[in-house]
This record gives structure tokens, sequence and C-alpha cells, in this order.
């Protein structure tokens, strides 16, 4: 910018003060709301949605929380499922055998075994398994445990480790969730709310355009000045297409989110102009008792990496208990039936055993110490990643008090500027209309009546955000990233010539800086 255009704005700005003191840069930022810049028509039809509006939405079948709620139900069947091996074990069983050839065949025929000449039984044989034609079984086999040296007990443990565990995740995936909602929606309030600083910019170059037309036909500029307004009014053409560009891609990612149909019309009511910015409903009760807590708060990340030190320390009982005997009580009953057709209900022989059996490991090849040594290696890591854990979650909840009062400051810090930025725009609209002041002085204000716009609802955006992200903390998985920058004003400076002109802010992505990094916590599942 040249020096005589901020020359012309200062002085705009002094003659403001002294003009009008009550709307002075020494009124307190509180005293009179923004010049609002008014949004672009909703469509017809449109359904308007609030942030809690979004959040209900989005809670209803979202597949990233389905996965985690998957994921407990599993860990409930793989508890279920150790609970199992304690507990009597019956299974029934049931057979037909058909022999086709036997070594046995006709052995018994010629009289040698327990047939004679003497009129005994030819046939008292006949009956025995042996060689049979056709074998029916059926059977029952029962099972107790006894005693497995304290490995039952410690996958017991292990499994309900790992069902808590799960418990956690699904709360952080909802909070995650919760904050990527949040996020894609203040973005997408913002892209709108650029677009129409955009489209307010390019209509106050159209009325500058058609103010120097009407001096042009009267004579009193020459076309230089001409050329320049048009050369003005059609740069921002571009920057305006863009905002609107951008706008529909934050608004197709929110309703990606909120799994709303992309070509269903909405309207968002965030209200970032809104001069006292109240958090939004659903995060006002636990942003304010967050606030009041002085210490940093219990994180799920660090209750999780607690759980996983659990499990490894369990890991280590089960490698140790395979030292040890396993004793279990065992009863067999079942019935054979040798018929020659199909079998009666007389002839079934009963065949029934009971007996406690015991597994003791004598040579294993050193396989037991090494499966002690992985899990107490495994041990000694979760301790380090649990300390680890608490070091950054109270980096992390010192990190997201300092960002959230920064943001309130930058917030309340922008709202002077705008007044008076707006103020000097109109002054020199006025003084640039009755032939006072040049094209130059009029661009400038211009230009910095965009950038405060832009500014200011970069930083409402910005502090709702933090707000939200510092009420989910205790929830949001560690290392999940801070705020993303939610806008950078493009703007010409003023070139060698001395023409500038207001662009527009752009929006990043809606998902830039979002993803959540899952910190490691060392849980392991329920072993087999």
């Amino acid at each position: 910018m040249s020096r005589l255009s901020v020359r012309f704005v200062a002085t705009s700005l002094a003659a403001a003060v002294l003009a009008a003191p009550s709307r002075g840069a020494a009124q307190p930022a509180s005293a009179a709301p923004p010049p609002a810049v008014a949004p672009a028509p909703a469509p017809q039809g449109a359904r308007v949605l609030t942030l809690d509006d979004a959040l209900a939405l989005a809670d209803v079948r979202n597949e990233t929380v389905l996965i985690s709620e998957a994921g407990v139900r599993r860990a409930r069947g793989v508890e279920a499922q150790v609970h199992s091996q304690r507990l009597p074990q019956l299974a029934g069983s049931a057979s037909y055998d058909r022999t086709l050839k036997s070594e046995f065949e006709g052995i018994f025929d010629d009289g040698s075994f327990g047939g004679g000449s003497d009129g005994g039984d030819d046939n008292a044989f006949a009956n025995l398994p042996f060689g049979q034609p056709n074998a029916y079984r059926l059977g029952l086999s029962f099972s107790q445990l006894i005693y497995a040296g304290g490995r039952e007990h410690a996958l017991e443990r292990q499994a309900r480790l790992g069902r808590e565990s799960a418990s956690l995740s699904v709360g952080q995936t909802k909070a995650q969730l919760a904050f990527d909602v949040a996020q894609a929606f203040y973005d997408a309030a913002l892209a709108d709310r650029i677009f129409g600083i955009a489209d307010e910019t390019l209509a106050q170059a159209t009325r500058t355009l058609e103010q120097t037309r009407a001096k042009r036909e009267a004579g009193l500029v020459s076309e230089f000045e001409l050329l320049r307004a048009q050369v003005d009014r059609d740069t921002l053409q571009a920057p305006r297409v863009r905002a609107g560009n951008n706008r529909d891609v934050a608004y197709f990612r929110l309703k990606q989110l909120i799994d709303v149909p992309l070509a269903a019309p909405i309207e968002l009511a965030a209200q970032l102009d809104d001069p006292r910015l109240a958090p939004a409903a659903r995060f006002a009760t636990r942003l304010a008792e967050a606030e009041a807590t002085p210490t940093p708060r219990l994180r799920s990340a660090v209750t999780q990496a607690d759980l996983g030190l659990q499990a490894s320390e369990e890991e280590v009982t089960i490698a140790k208990a395979q030292r040890k005997p396993a004793i279990a009580f065992q009863s067999a009953y079942g019935v054979v039936n040798y018929p020659s057709t199909f079998p009666g209900f007389d002839d079934w022989r009963t065949n029934w055993t009971l007996g406690v059996g015991l597994q003791l490991p004598i040579l294993t090849g050193g396989r037991i110490k090494a499966e002690e040594t992985i899990a107490r290696a495994d041990v000694d890591s979760a301790k380090a990643r649990l300390q680890l854990v608490k070091e950054l979650s109270e980096l992390d909840d010192a990190s997201a008090r300092a960002s959230l009062n920064a943001a309130h400051a930058q917030w309340e810090s922008t709202a002077g500027t705008i007044q008076q930025a707006g103020r000097a725009y109109e002054i020199a609209e006025l003084r640039f209309r009755e032939g006072l002041s040049t094209q130059l002085e009029l661009s400038d204000a211009r230009l910095l009546l965009a950038s405060a716009q832009v500014t200011r609802a970069r930083a409402a955006r910005d502090l709702q955000l933090t707000r939200v992200r510092f009420a989910l903390l205790p929830e949001l998985p560690l290392g999940t990233a801070g705020i993303a920058a939610g806008g950078e004003a493009v703007v010409q400076a003023a070139d060698s010539n001395g023409t500038a002109s207001a662009g527009t802010a752009q929006a990043p992505s809606p998902t830039a800086g979002a993803t959540a990094t899952p910190a490691a916590t060392g849980t392991q599942g329920a072993r087999q």
C-alpha cells in the first residue's frame, strides 16, 4: 500500500473520531455491534440447522460409531468365551459305521473260537465288535476344569479390561465425531460468511464504477479513472466465484458427516457475527465446568493406557501359569450296538468312565521362559507408555486452555477494528462521491474493510471451535490436532502503480487438522 493511501486512511479515521466520537476507537468493543454483511439468501425450502441439530443427525448412524460399538460387542463376546472355560462342558455324539471289508471276517465261522463238536454254541462271539458290518454309537462326554494355575482367572480379568478399553474407544469415537462435525459446521458457516463479504465487496466496487461512469459522462474524471474502476470491479469477480465454490465444498463435507443428501438445501444458524458469540448450547455447561476447574482433567486416553498396563500384567500371570499343572475332572458315557439290520432297544451295550486328568509340562525347550520374558517386556513398555500419555495429557490440557484464552482475546480485539474499518469506508465513499478524494483512497478503504470482516469471522469461528475442543478434551483421543486455520485473507496490496483491490478469504478443507491419532494404549485382547 502506498504512503499516500495510508495517509488518506489515517486522515479519514481521524475525521471519523472527531465527527462522531460515539463511534470512535476509544469506545468499548461491546458498545455497538460491528456492521453485518447480509448473508446470501437461502434456497427455497432450505432446512435451518443449528450445531445441536447437526450433532444429533451425525449421532444417528455414523459408520465410525457403529464400528466402535461393534468392537464393544466383540469384547463382550470374548469375555463370555473366556468365562465359559471355567464352567462344566458337556458334549453329545452319535455315529454309524458300515464295515465293507474286515480282517475278522469269517474268523468265528469255523468253530475254533468258542464252538465245537460237543454241541456248544458255534456263534458265541457273534455279538462281539470284531468284523461286524454295522456299528451304532451314542455318547456323552463331560469335563470340569478344577485347577489351571490361575490362568483362567487372568484370562477373565484380561477380557474384562479389553471390554472396558473398547467402551472407552466408543466414547473417544463419539467425541471425535462431535469435534469433526463442529469443525465442518463452523467451516461451512465461515465459508458462507466469506462469500457474503466477497459479494458485498463486489457490490461496493460496482457502486464505485457507476459513480465513476456518471462522473465521466459529466466530464469530471478522465477515461483512465473509468477504466480503473472497471478493472477494479472485474477483478473481484473471480474471488467471488472462488468463495462460492469453497462454500459449496464446505457444505458438501458437512452434509457427508451428518448423512444428509448432497443436493438437499440447508441453512446454518451459526451467527458468527453475533457480538456476544455465546458457546453452543450442547457444550455450554461442560465448558463452564471445565473453565472453573484449574487442574488438568482426567483423559480417557490415560485410563485406556492404564487398562493396557493391567492387561500386560495379566499376560505375565498367564505365562507363569503354564508351569503349573492343569487338573480337570472327566467322564464319558456311551452306548454301542452291532446289529445285522436296524438296532433294537434291548441290544445296546454301555460304556461309562470317570476320571481325573492332570497335565504338567516337563520339557518345553525354553518356550515358557521366552513367553514370560516377552510378557515382562510388554509390562515395561506399557508402564513407559502410561507415563508418556500422562505427560502429554497434561501438556494438551495446558495448551487447550492457552488456546482458548488466546482465541477469546483475538475475537474481542477484532470488534474495534471492524468498526473503525467500516466507518473509514463510509467516510471514503462519501468523500469519493463528493469529489474530495481519489478512487485509490476508496479502494484502500474497501480493502481494509474486507480484511477486517474476514478476520472477525475467522476469529469467531476459531473461538467457537476452541470452545468445543476444550469441552470435549477429556474424551478426545490423545494427539487430536488443534484448530486448523479457518481462512486466510487473500488480499492484493497496492502495487507499484498504487492500484489496490480487495480479495476474499478462502476456507481450507474442513478436514484439515481434524484427523484423530488415537494414542497407543497397549491394551491386549484376551487370549484363548
